[in-house]
């Protein structure tokens, strides 16, 4: 079970909360004011200098995966559960950086749905959109419950309650000023996130170092050591199939969000294209250096409290080794980190379900007001979260199934989409049809391995979503080798015919 919580702790943090809350709805009526069209709701009318669109791009991924889910399942099974978040997630944005981000912004897209549209044609953006929107579900489902829990082991209020009011007010900001007001408060909500957990990893250190941070990091990898050895293990090797387990689940984490619309919107919204390079690499690093806080907390946990924190394992800590005054401010700050990843979360479905669904349908194209329709996608995306989040999985099952998604489907036809020519719809339907057609129905059926069940394959334990990634480039570059062979093929029968005649 969590520390008792005082009442007067209690009080002190409503009251915060509270005031909180206020100000961040003064502060999103103001950003409407800079809201004159979908393009400044959207891109924030594309002006990011370097420092916004790195603290905007560090505040979107800074969230509840890094601040409270992994911290919780490294205090429970050790290391490896570093995989995802921070090691995937800071990988994904520097491999962003180094070959996504200048020429996708080049292409002055704003939804990234766009890019399949000018690449393969308007029946691959459909099915881009159909498979992107669903696999957001998941991520902003895990930010509500992984939020809900704190306000669980603070106000013992259920975890349902506390999904819906999250939700309310995630949406009601987000329907305000859209990524003007994200981007806005990014800013000063990260920068309070780092120093907060910098300063809570001192204090816990000292704590249990009796006045010496060094001593205290000493003493837990020492603690740790004797206690539960597996838990300082970064990878499984136990044997071939826990090994490529936690390879799939780097990879979903690393190249699972390259293809998300929220990501890419930070890279369309930047000033140019140096700009939009530079704050993914940035962002990146500054994430995986700052994510090993939690991790490092989490062992913490696992050395010293065992079974006395069952879950959100950050806020405990805060509440043990802080004055109660510092607690309740870092308290607020990880509320306002996980409210910024939602705010962006439920953005980025909702334009590419606006721009790339719902206006192309021939009687709203010209007629509907865009913004309108952005911001009654704001309210689906969010109902639809909100009903993920009531389905009954942990928030690490929910982060992990979101990014499986996009590798699985989106990730290919984005790389070789990029870099390949000649370029058409049929390798890019084929090879999201093929990822899906392998990954979805065993999913379902609850299988964790490629074809588990059928022999050899039972005894291989091939990762279903490596697999379903790596058949998925096969039917990629099958059918474009294929059509470059025709294409050849063509050109040298015209030459022939032209030397004839």
């Amino acid at each position: 079970m969590n520390p008792p919580v005082s009442d007067e702790l209690r009080t002190l943090l409503g009251i915060t909360i509270g005031i909180y809350v206020v100000a961040m709805i003064v502060l999103g009526v103001v950003a409407t004011r800079k809201v004159e069209d979908t393009e400044d709701y959207i891109v924030a009318g594309r002006s990011l200098n370097l420092f916004f669109a790195w603290s905007t791009l560090l505040a979107t991924w800074f969230g509840a995966g890094t601040v409270l889910t992994v911290c919780t399942e490294v205090s429970k099974l050790g290391l490896q559960r570093a995989a995802l978040d921070p090691l995937g997630s800071g990988l994904c944005l520097i491999l962003a950086g180094l070959f996504f981000a200048k020429p996708l912004w080049k292409m002055n897209l704003l939804t990234l749905c766009d890019f399949y549209r000018q690449r393969f044609g308007p029946r691959v953006e459909t099915i881009s959109a159909l498979v992107m929107i669903p696999s957001y579900f998941g991520w902003i489902a895990a930010q509500f419950v992984a939020l809900a829990q704190v306000f669980a082991l603070f106000f013992h209020l259920p975890i349902e309650i506390g999904c819906l009011a999250i939700a309310v007010f995630g949406t009601g900001y987000t329907l305000l000023g859209g990524m003007w007001a994200v981007t806005l408060t990014d800013a000063v909500q990260i920068t309070l996130v780092l120093i907060g957990l910098v300063v809570l990893t001192f204090n816990v250190l000292t704590g249990v170092g009796h006045g010496d941070a060094t001593t205290g990091f000493l003493n837990v990898m020492t603690t740790i050591e004797k206690e539960a050895p597996t838990k300082l293990q970064w990878i499984p090797m136990e044997t071939p199939s826990h090994f490529w387990d936690w390879v799939a689940i780097l990879a979903a984490g690393a190249l699972g969000n390259i293809p998300g619309q929220d990501l890419m919107q930070r890279v369309f919204a930047s000033k140019n294209e140096e700009t939009a390079q530079r704050a993914c690499t940035l962002a990146g690093i500054s994430y995986i250096v700052f994510g090993m806080l939690p991790v490092l907390l989490g062992l913490v946990a696992a050395a010293y409290y065992k079974d006395k924190i069952q879950e959100s394992v950050l806020p405990a800590l805060a509440q043990a080794f802080m004055h109660p005054v510092m607690a309740v401010i870092f308290v607020v700050v990880i509320m306002s980190a996980v409210l910024a990843t939602i705010t962006s979360a439920i953005l980025s479905p909702a334009a590419v379900l606006a721009q790339n669904l719902i206006l192309k349908i021939p009687a709203l194209k010209d007629r509907a007001n865009g913004l309108t329709v952005n911001r009654w996608c704001v309210v689906f995306i969010a109902s639809a979260s909100l009903a993920m989040a009531y389905s009954g999985q942990g928030a690490f099952a929910l982060l992990e199934n979101a990014y499986s998604i996009t590798m699985v489907s989106l990730i290919v036809p984005l790389t070789m989409g990029l870099y390949t020519r000649p370029r058409n719809e049929m390798p890019a339907i084929a090879s999201i049809a093929v990822g899906m057609g392998v990954w979805v129905p065993q999913y379902v059926m609850g299988w964790e391995h490629f074809l588990q069940v059928v022999p050899p394959f039972d005894k291989i334990g091939l990762s279903l979503s490596l697999t379903a990634t790596a058949l998925s480039f096969v039917a990629y570059l099958s059918i474009h080798l294929w059509q470059a062979k025709m294409l050849k093929e063509e050109r040298l029968a015209e030459t022939v015919s032209n030397l004839d005649d």
